[in-house]
């Protein structure tokens, strides 16, 4: 079974709630990738900062994010679910980015209603494009995959930007033109999540953990008796990373001696094997010339 049909499979299928961790290079894609959860999630700030060191207003490129997209989906076993922004255009740059993500190896790709140039969902001062633009994006991107388990996730911002009502007018319209899962982003407490549950009960919900975000941080658990069946945890990864990264180099900067930081530092014969070096030694090995051969 392809990565795609099993995450299809998942949320069809079974009452199993789905846990994506956030990944954003080939470093946390591969420990995720050990964890056996259902899905890993290419977060699209993550990953922008990552590659280019700057934040998530709509810079990165299609070219950029189904390059990223395929090596993560290439280097991993678990589905990937993949941010792709706004379709990264119009009608036929949503044609070529499901397409593209799916050549990637990407399971389920996000889609959301706002307008270029995108802003992270949990700040502020987004702008939408028209509910009916959004459905043609979503028709279009139904029709364009080449395989019905590649799953289109639907997200509308419009919480932020224009509150509940809208937003809620907004999803069933998404809804209605057929996207596998909703996602409405920013929540502002759990009441509004239960709003949402209710209001679209018989849909696969996608819920945004962002810790330090607009909406609060729930346990699966929990997520799941208000009635959502996945959570993305798109930042956890990143910023467990530059909390690591920011006492290791002060304390290599203040007493020159990295362990004197509270990180706990990865062994290095442990990182080797999960980058897979032992595979590349295999590999020499058995390819290697015995001594004293003939050349020729």
């Amino acid at each position: 079974m392809s990565a795609a049909s099993s995450l299809a499979d998942t949320i069809r299928n079974s009452n199993e709630f789905v846990v994506a961790p956030g990944v954003f290079d080939m470093i946390s894609a591969r420990i995720a990738d050990r964890m056996e959860f259902h899905a890993l999630y290419m977060t699209g700030s993550g990953t922008v900062a990552s590659y280019l060191g700057l934040p998530d207003a709509g810079i990165a490129t299609y070219t950029d994010m189904a390059a990223r997209a395929a090596r993560i989906a290439g280097g991993t076993t678990t589905p990937l679910m993949a941010d792709a922004d706004t379709g990264y255009g119009g009608l036929v740059n949503v044609r070529e980015t499901v397409r593209g993500y799916e050549r990637a190896g990407v399971a389920a790709i996000q889609i959301e209603d706002q307008d270029f140039p995108k802003k992270c969902g949990h700040l502020s001062g987004h702008r939408l494009i028209p509910a009916g633009e959004m459905v043609d994006k979503i028709r279009v991107a139904l029709d364009s995959r080449l395989s019905d388990d590649t799953l289109i996730i639907a997200r509308t911002d419009a919480i932020k930007a224009h509150g509940s009502d809208e937003a809620m007018r907004r999803a069933e319209m998404y809804v209605e033109a057929g996207a596998d899962i909703l996602f409405c982003e920013a929540p502002a407490d759990v009441d509004e999540m239960r709003a949402i549950a209710r209001r679209f009960s018989g849909v696969p919900l996608l819920a945004n953990m962002v810790n330090g975000g607009a909406t609060p941080v729930l346990t699966p658990a929990e997520l799941a008796e208000i009635g959502y069946r996945i959570a993305i945890f798109p930042a956890a990864g990143f910023l467990a990373a530059c909390h690591a990264l920011t006492s290791a180099y002060t304390a290599l900067g203040t007493t020159g001696n990295v362990e004197d930081g509270d990180a706990r530092l990865f062994p290095f014969g442990e990182f080797n094997d999960l980058m897979g070096f032992g595979e590349v030694v295999e590999f020499e090995d058995r390819y290697a010339r015995q001594d004293g051969a003939a050349d020729g």
